[in-house]
């Protein structure tokens, strides 16, 4: 169950035995059915709060003056954090299922190819060199959450390089695993690393975004009991070190 090659306790036991693997069964199914309740509550509420701001955005649009360009402003913040705190809720219902696994190899395929199609015209080319059969304990749309905003943060500001590898184990906490996002651009002063792990906190207001995406990654992190911090990197930008748990 833990490692997720099975749903189910299964098999023949002792009658000693047999009612305790069926009430283990009742529950995990229970824990199972209040997840997906969760799960869909979460995507009713996105909905349900989406819908109204875009039509007051698209409302504000349309208009001219301060007032619309300061509806303009302030939905685009109200989106922003609706998916922030939306994303925090769903994952906090999910971190703790039993048998979630994830294979990290595949999912960093398809980023990278994403993010290189994204990125085109200016020559930036993407890798990985992790191997498969490394798996993160956990839903794979929250591993996809994470690797996603850090894959473009790397994208953004690299210059030519952004390259992702699996850290040593001897480097790694017991029962964990430690991914390197590396990019070969500007990189950032020792003083601004931790800013910008703050919710929100941006450091370039030149450049797209809200600012929440290192944020969400540190959060959903630290709810599987990981982590994220920033570093130099080896190309000569920035490194970011993700810590998940591992199978």
């Amino acid at each position: 169950m833990r490692t997720g090659e099975s749903t189910r306790i299964a098999g023949r036991y002792p009658p000693d035995l047999a009612p305790l693997a069926g009430e283990l069964n009742q529950l995990i199914d229970a824990n199972r059915e209040i997840l997906e309740r969760a799960r869909t509550q979460v995507g009713n509420l996105a909905h349900a709060l989406k819908t109204p701001l875009s039509v007051m955005q698209n409302e504000a649009e349309a208009g001219q003056g301060a007032l619309s360009q300061t509806i303009r402003h302030q939905t685009a913040i109200m989106r922003d954090q609706v998916q922030y705190y939306l994303d925090r809720a769903r994952a906090a219902a999910l971190s703790g299922a039993l048998g979630g696994v994830s294979e990290i190899a595949p999912s960093l395929d398809a980023l990278i190819r994403t993010f290189e199609k994204i990125a085109q015209g200016r020559a930036i080319e993407g890798s990985h060199t992790v191997p498969v059969g490394v798996r993160f304990r956990g839903e794979k749309q929250d591993f996809e959450e994470m690797l996603g905003n850090l894959l473009d943060n790397a994208f953004k500001w690299a210059r030519t390089d952004v390259q992702v590898s699996l850290a040593p184990e001897a480097q790694a906490p017991e029962g964990r695993l430690v991914l390197l996002i590396d990019d070969d651009g500007p990189g950032l002063p020792d003083e601004a690393m931790a800013e910008v792990l703050k919710r929100g906190r941006r450091l370039d207001e030149t450049t797209p975004g809200s600012g929440l995406g290192l944020s969400i990654v540190v959060d959903l992190a630290k709810l599987y009991g990981g982590g994220l911090s920033l570093e130099r990197s080896p190309l000569g930008g920035l490194r970011a070190r993700l810590v998940l748990p591992a199978v």
